[in-house]
């Protein structure tokens, strides 16, 4: 099995994998997100930030040598309330409360995945086939004003898109759900387990030969 190269710091995406006993080590991108076109479709949004962010994409070059395979996901996971508010991540806590209260009237989560194949050739890493998919989800998250420090304390709302940790904790206060569980946490494994198998992560890996 080939290993994948992860370009994100979420945890939430690294359980997933980690659960799903799919290898990966983690990468550095460095995006600026805010050139990408905020008019979009939830869903189209996702996926051009997540393209955006595969631009960015450092990769390791020690080692590297002619024919390598390698397997690169970047992903980005966006909220849209009931009033049609996009959400990211909260800019402090002030903001993460509105957006909780927002959540109570129902949320529209869409994570979008980019996982590009790609083939060492001479000194670059060339593109060989890519994945580009976006899954939406909807749902009513309801936490209690009384129960909202709580929540805080003992989830990663404050760190998260929407403010909303679906998991652990945060499982109890996840009223409704149509959709992708694992979607609105930041992948949608079904649908990135396609992809990579598409794509021949799960083949013994082989060398390619030189063209």
């Amino acid at each position: 099995m080939h290993k994948l190269l992860l370009a994100s710091k979420s945890s939430s995406r690294k359980d997933l994998l980690t659960q799903a006993e799919i290898p990966f080590v983690i990468v550095e991108q460095n995006a600026d997100e805010t050139v990408c076109d905020w008019g979009l479709p939830l869903g189209k949004l996702v996926e051009s930030i997540a393209t955006h962010k595969m631009k960015s994409v450092i990769l390791p070059e020690d080692d590297a040598q002619e024919g390598d395979v390698c397997f690169v996901l970047t992903a980005d996971t966006l909220g849209q309330d009931s009033q049609g508010n996009i959400h990211g991540k909260p800019k402090d806590k002030d903001d993460a409360i509105q957006m909780i209260s927002r959540a109570r009237n129902g949320m529209r989560t869409a994570t979008g995945f980019c996982l590009e194949r790609r083939v060492r050739r001479g000194n670059n890493w060339e593109l060989d086939k890519r994945v580009l998919k976006s899954v939406e989800t909807r749902y009513i998250f309801d936490v209690p004003d009384d129960w909202i420090e709580k929540y805080f304390e003992h989830s990663i709302g404050l760190k998260a898109s929407g403010a909303i940790a679906i998991e652990y904790y945060g499982l109890q206060f996840l009223k409704i759900i149509d959709g992708s569980y694992s979607a609105v946490m930041g992948f949608p494994m079904f649908e990135l387990r396609e992809a990579l198998t598409e794509l021949g992560f799960f083949r013994k890996m082989q060398k390619k030969a030189p063209a």
